[in-house]
């Protein structure tokens, strides 16, 4: 998990980059790993059937040959379920869109500009959704 990050009381943009908060989650007591397994493939839903909540893997980062330890069904979700065809379609709602979009490329922080680009769905709409009072999937705005 990621450090307890400050969030600016400034009103976000279209250049603003967002992620999935994982921590808000856990903080909004909401079991985030019962709505991660429901995203994952057949086969990996039932392998996540029997694994503890928390269990973690070793990773070899592709571009530094680093190992990090990273949680498994986060990782699993993001490198393989997440790249299955029909995990992300036109008809996906766009809260769903958005979360998904974020699996897909691995919670890397985009803007809600690059976001709206991707799904190719109106930035407006995207950012009155997201950038409101209320946090959907814990997508927030990311900081350093």
């Amino acid at each position: 998990m990621s450090e307890k990050k400050k969030f600016s009381l400034m009103k976000p943009t279209l250049d603003t980059p967002y992620h999935i908060d994982f921590d808000w989650w856990q903080n909004n007591e909401r079991n985030w790993r019962v709505y991660l397994r429901s995203l994952m493939c057949a086969e990996h839903r039932e392998i996540f059937t029997v694994w503890q909540n928390g269990d973690m893997i070793d990773w070899i980062d592709p571009t530094t040959a680093e190992v990090k330890v990273v949680d498994g069904m986060q990782h699993t979700l993001m490198t393989h379920c997440a790249l299955l065809p029909g995990f992300l379609t036109e008809k996906t709602t766009l809260v769903e869109a958005v979360f998904r979009l974020f699996v897909i490329k691995g919670n890397k922080p985009m803007t809600l500009r690059e976001v709206a680009h991707e799904l190719k769905r109106p930035e407006m709409t995207i950012l009155r959704t997201l950038a409101g009072a209320r946090v959907y999937h814990g997508l927030r705005p990311w900081s350093d």
